[in-house]
């Protein structure tokens, strides 16, 4: 393996430049769309980043203009994305470079770390692309591909640094960290590994001994948590009432219709008018059901019982969110929404208000 060390990076450089994906983020090395990619990249399939990447920077087609925009516009832009702490952090981290730097971007990894929304591989990345900097970039497919090539089942972080370490190209860091991230997204994938078509299989000591499909060890699933959600459309006249929550936390700074956890021992129409007593300071009539929204999220899943509800005493106030606000229906869409109250908005129009 020591002969062969000197050869894996040529091996898998050589495959990168034949075989690589035309990715729209490299079209250049431009530090601005570089971090936009790697920022939507994080926990997100590329199919799936391709058409938000594009949307996005026809939005926010530079640092300054992000750094202007109301955070409101950068969460509707994001919208459908996911893990929306990204956008919140992304949309500080330009208002940072720019109140503090001038609009100036930083010219070395510990810079970029510093950050809000950049870990460790994000820096790494990021530096590695755009300055060059021989740093190598760690994620979940590097791990996997590093602990193949070792053969070890369980690949702890000092050995993993050491292996990438000595075999990273220093005069092309970037080409070598996406090729390893690629190797891993498209051919030493989890479940069905194409090793005939690995580029580097002559170094992989899991091939060699049979055993790449026990390489790494996989982690049993833990059972995610469940809930039950009730949530209320209320109108008010013309308008319904839609609530802002708070910035940090779970899709922090989106907008949803109030509601909550159903408790033990309440109906779902209970939850609703206790939750809105309790959110916004209303009295309600809870009306029919419209519909109930499965939705699951990174570490749990909900049921959302969505209910037609009306106004009946007291003033709309942000008691346990950001903002409260009575729109009328045809605004909504401009609003920034989780995915489920998307689902929601959809009934609404096809249902609910074609009625009225």
């Amino acid at each position: 393996m020591a002969l062969e060390m000197h050869t894996f990076a040529r091996d898998l450089l050589r495959w990168y430049g034949r075989r690589s994906r035309n990715l729209p983020w490299r079209k250049n090395r431009d530090p601005y769309r570089v971090w936009i990619s790697e920022v939507m990249l994080q926990q997100t399939r590329i199919e799936t980043v391709i058409p938000y990447y594009r949307r996005f920077l026809r939005r926010f087609p530079s640092l300054r203009l992000l750094s202007r925009s109301p955070l409101e516009d950068v969460l509707k832009a994001w919208e459908g994305l996911g893990y929306y702490a990204r956008a919140r952090n992304l949309h500080r981290a330009a208002k940072r470079i720019v109140e503090e730097h001038g609009g100036r971007f930083p010219e070395a990894h510990d810079d970029w770390a510093s950050l809000p929304g950049i870990g460790a591989y994000t820096a790494a990345a990021i530096s590695s692309i755009v300055l060059g900097e021989p740093v190598p970039a760690v994620d979940g497919n590097v791990r996997r591909v590093v602990s193949r090539l070792l053969n070890v089942a369980r690949l702890g972080d000092r050995p993993l640094l050491s292996f990438l370490d000595s075999v990273l190209s220093e005069r092309r860091p970037g080409d070598f960290n996406q090729a390893m991230m690629e190797l891993g997204q498209r051919v030493c994938v989890a479940r069905t590994p194409r090793c005939g078509e690995c580029p580097v299989r002559r170094h992989c000591g899991a091939l060699e001994a049979g055993t790449v499909s026990r390489v790494p060890a996989r982690l049993p699933r833990k059972r995610i948590p469940h809930f039950e959600i009730a949530i209320g459309v209320c109108r008010k006249g013309s308008r319904v009432l839609v609530s802002r929550r708070k910035e940090e936390g779970l899709l922090g700074g989106l907008w949803e219709f109030p509601g909550g956890k159903i408790r033990t021992g309440e109906t779902p129409e209970q939850a609703v008018a206790r939750e809105f007593a309790e959110e916004v300071g209303l009295r309600i009539g809870v009306g029919e059901k419209l519909l109930t929204v499965p939705h699951r999220y990174s570490h749990f899943s909900v049921n959302l019982h969505t209910y037609d509800c009306r106004h009946v005493s007291g003033r709309a106030q942000a008691i346990d969110s950001a903002e409260v606000r009575w729109v009328r229906p045809a605004d909504l869409w401009k609003l920034a929404f989780p995915a489920a109250n998307k689902k929601i908005l959809q009934t609404l129009k096809e249902q609910l208000w074609r009625k009225t």
